[in-house]
């Protein structure tokens, strides 16, 4: 099963990653990568992830690559407004576009972040 990712973090924690993968590279150790898009706030995430942007990733698992007008019948939306949350899932790597339609290809998606009082972290 693959799953993408989704975590809150830091540039510093982001370069961190970075730094750690290539030196377990140079050192031979390097490990599967984990497909992953990391966001530095949680209203950047909600901003991109809102729920009918949700909506249309879970139309998609497992389904291969859809026309916009299958996604927009399938989530019952105008296909316009469609049209432009899957340019934005598609701008944020969320989702990839095909010259047959539109996927999501992964099994699911793991959220990776805590929540402290009045803020995420």
């Amino acid at each position: 099963m693959t799953s993408l990712t989704i975590r809150l973090s830091t540039m510093d924690d982001m370069k961190a990653r970075f730094v750690a993968a290539g030196n377990s590279a140079l050192s031979g150790n390097a490990t599967e990568a984990t497909p992953s898009i990391e966001f530095s706030s949680y209203d950047d995430l909600h901003r991109i992830l809102a729920p009918l942007r949700l909506n249309i990733v879970r139309s998609l698992v497992g389904q291969g690559p859809l026309a916009i007008r299958e996604v927009a019948r399938r989530v019952g939306r105008d296909v316009q407004a469609v049209h432009r949350d899957v340019t934005t899932l598609v701008n944020a790597g969320i989702i990839d576009r095909h010259e047959s339609g539109v996927t999501f290809p992964y099994d699911n998606i793991h959220f990776e972040f805590d929540m402290q009082a009045g803020k995420a972290a």
